[in-house]
């Protein structure tokens, strides 16, 4: 790729004036968190005899507060140099005046499950990025199908066929929403013959898919004979999801396929890479593996741009804005991808689920842009393709010539010789002996294939950039059940841990090669499960005490109780000050810690503990995909701001039993201050945990004891909960009478 010349302006870059404020709190807040763990030492130190109560409380205080001081250390990296940039699109006319001026671009899309992720919504993914603003005999969409359907096949052919006139419909309409399905559910749509239409085609082709889907199978009146010996591989008799041979379908061609305004259709193909129950498969890191080599024998662009199978494209431009950094001379030859945020649609009022990840998908990374960039988030990416090939300075030779970076494919997609070759490097045996997922390509070892390729990446001296523009470049789906959040979400603390407790762990590997401020960014992430620790220690710690009339915090009388209001009101109001300068409301922000403090009890709780059981053999890694179908009844108790519970899953027994425990305490306790039986003074603090923790366990109790639809809390958790949390309270009582 060639660059910019160095007096052109493509991008600005910008230092918010914040990080000397942020830079004052944390030495302010660093001094406060020594004193509170020389306090909590100095209370070992001088009563050892103390009874076994106290000592057992103190000593659970402090080391909880020695994993939350960690925490908050790591944190600190995020805030300490944040900076913003921005594109100029507008200038690259002066760059890229031809349409074989601009680089080719492959994109990858991935799915895995066609009743999960349903066809539709994969097609329109496809749809949205076959419209981007680019000339289109340079683009080349792969669609990695590890569901192995030919459900998913049908719906690109459908999509391809639709797409001829979609095209150039958005193009000469200059339509922004070109996902169809947005597109025509906007206000924006316009209202005249010729868009009712091709509406119109858009539902008939929608009717056909989701008929398709329903039935299971392809009827032969939509196989079309081009497709048909792809199709034949779905039939036979040994044909499996986890045991089939490699399919590679050229759906579209660009040097064959017109649009009906006699323009070229960008290349559109369809891969299932080939399963062997005896191979490892390594999840979403070893589709987007085969993608890299397939795409590399087919196209060979140089920017790749990796997206999720319901992220569609939300601005036809996107592509133009990422070149602004990849043609600056000053950063382009490092660069090893530009990150879009993740933005989604769809939000009650409250966003009750913090779906939004403000202070993971929006806030910290503007503060790893002044370090060496943000992690990869796994989705909205544009790559260099060299990034995948060794460090900047010492590029890894490939093991066959067609993979090398500097290969030009001079033959047609659809080339036989070109498929034999691309089917040769999607087999299951291919890796073998070879340095993918190690050092070449996306990255194994870990169930967040995402994370740790970025810090992969990033550990070998390449960088990346945060791009954020005021129109999203992307939107997606979220769920809309907390079990599906939850479930997702532990998936990821399992993954985490498997980078923090490895060899590459980034308080050692990452600390050698990326400075301690990166190494403690990516900590944050890595280290995260260990929340669950000191939270549940503050969840039923203070609480249980206060039931049993035991003291474990100073007395608002004594000094070192407004130490402790610091901390907590510190650490909650920057926070907060953050997430509303990040354009948050205050009610979603309500929600964003309740959602943290939920993900703790069930999501970083259960991952460490299915971790656990991992590396001791009692159950082995697995990758499941979140749902995005969504049900009408769900979908509306959600816009309601209503949670999800409805299914009896394990998870959900911490959290119900913390919420038993928090309001039995704040009852018990107000009671006792009402009669005089509890001296205020000395009970203060558990009394205003105990409160939090009741208002945080709204939605829970609501779930439990009021709702009768089937969105509430099953009545065997609820029996469970209350059971343990008697279970609980017996324990601490029986220890505090020791």
């Amino acid at each position: 790729m060639e660059y910019a010349e160095a007096n052109l302006q493509l991008n600005l870059s910008r230092l918010l004036p914040r990080r000397i404020f942020n830079r004052a709190f944390a030495l302010v807040y660093s001094a406060a968190i020594s004193a509170v763990l020389y306090h909590h030492v100095e209370t070992l130190l001088r009563r050892p005899t103390n009874t076994f109560p106290s000592f057992f409380t103190t000593l659970s205080m402090v080391m909880s507060d020695i994993i939350l001081a960690f925490m908050w250390l790591n944190s600190q990296a995020f805030r300490m140099n944040p900076v913003t940039t921005k594109p100029f699109p507008e200038n690259l006319q002066k760059v890229l005046n031809r349409p074989e001026d601009f680089p080719a671009l492959d994109v990858f899309i991935c799915t895995a499950d066609p009743y999960k992720e349903p066809p539709m919504k994969v097609a329109a993914t496809a749809l949205s990025v076959m419209a981007y603003d680019y000339p289109t005999e340079k683009l080349s969409i792969y669609v990695s199908d590890d569901g192995g359907s030919e459900l998913t096949l049908f719906a690109l052919i459908e999509a391809a066929k639709f797409g001829k006139v979609w095209l150039p419909f958005c193009k000469e309409n200059r339509v922004l929403e070109r996902c169809p399905e947005a597109y025509f559910g906007s206000e924006f749509a316009a209202r005249n013959s010729e868009t009712e239409k091709i509406k119109e085609m858009y539902e008939n082709m929608k009717t056909r898919v989701e008929n398709v889907v329903k039935t299971g199978y392809i009827t032969e009146e939509y196989k079309s004979s081009e497709h048909e010996e792809a199709f034949g591989k779905y039939k036979a008799e040994d044909f499996t999801i986890q045991h089939h041979p490699p399919i590679i379908q050229v759906v579209s061609e660009s040097r064959e396929e017109k649009d009906v305004g006699g323009c070229c259709m960008p290349n559109l193909i369809y891969v299932s890479r080939q399963k062997i129950p005896t191979s490892p498969h390594h999840f979403k890191a070893g589709a987007l593996n085969v993608l890299l080599r397939v795409s590399a024998v087919m196209t060979n662009a140089p920017t790749i741009l990796t997206l999720d199978c319901d992220m569609v494209s939300n601005d036809p431009s996107t592509p133009l804005k990422m070149l602004c950094y990849y043609m600056d001379n000053s950063i382009g030859p490092n660069l090893a991808y530009v990150q879009f945020p993740v933005c989604f649609n769809g939000f009650n009022k409250a966003d009750i689920y913090s779906s939004e990840f403000k202070r993971v998908y929006h806030i910290n990374p503007i503060g790893l842009n002044g370090l060496s960039g943000p992690d990869y988030f796994g989705t909205g990416t544009f790559f260099s393709r060299r990034a995948f090939h060794g460090s900047p300075s010492s590029p890894i030779v490939p093991e066959i010539p067609e993979l090398a970076l500097d290969y030009v494919v001079e033959k047609p997609v659809n080339d036989r010789a070109i498929l034999e070759l691309a089917h040769h490097v999607a087999s299951s045996e291919y890796e073998n002996q070879t340095k993918w997922g190690s050092e070449v390509g996306f990255r194994y070892g870990s169930l967040v294939e995402d994370y740790y390729t970025g810090y992969r990446l990033h550990c070998e001296g390449w960088k990346s950039v945060y791009c954020s523009p005021e129109r999203p470049a992307f939107l997606s789906e979220m769920p809309i059940a907390l079990n599906d959040v939850v479930t997702q979400t532990k998936r990821w603390s399992v993954g985490l841990l498997e980078v923090s407790l490895s060899k590459y762990s980034p308080l050692m590997f990452g600390t050698r090669f990326l400075g301690p401020l990166m190494a403690h960014a990516y900590s944050y992430y890595a280290f995260g499960p260990l929340w669950s620790f000191p939270v549940m220690v503050y969840a039923f710690l203070p609480q249980t005490t206060l039931l049993n009339n035991f003291s474990i915090f100073p007395k608002v009388s004594d000094p070192w109780f407004f130490l402790y209001v610091f901390l907590f009101l510190g650490a909650y109001g920057q926070d907060y000050v953050e997430f509303v300068l990040a354009k948050g409301t205050t009610l979603r922000w309500w929600s964003d810690q309740r959602m943290w403090l939920i993900r703790i009890l069930t999501s970083d709780l259960f991952g460490t503990l299915e971790y656990i059981s991992n590396h001791l053999g009692i159950a082995t890694r697995s990758f499941n995909v979140t749902s995005k179908v969504n049900d009408d009844e769900v979908k509306k108790r959600y816009d309601e701001g209503k949670f999800e519970f409805g299914v009896p899953s394990p998870m959900f027994v911490p959290l119900s039993t913390v919420a038993i425990i928090n309001l039995a305490a704040f009852f018990w306790g107000f009671s006792q201050v009402l009669t005089g039986r509890y001296n205020l003074d000395e009970m203060f603090v558990q009394m205003i945990l105990a409160c939090f923790g009741t208002a945080n366990s709204w939605p829970v109790y609501e779930a439990m004891f009021s709702r009768t639809d089937k969105g509430r809390m099953p009545a065997k958790i609820t029996l469970i909960s209350i059971f343990l949390a008697w279970v609980l309270f017996a324990v601490v009582s029986f220890i505090t009478k020791m």
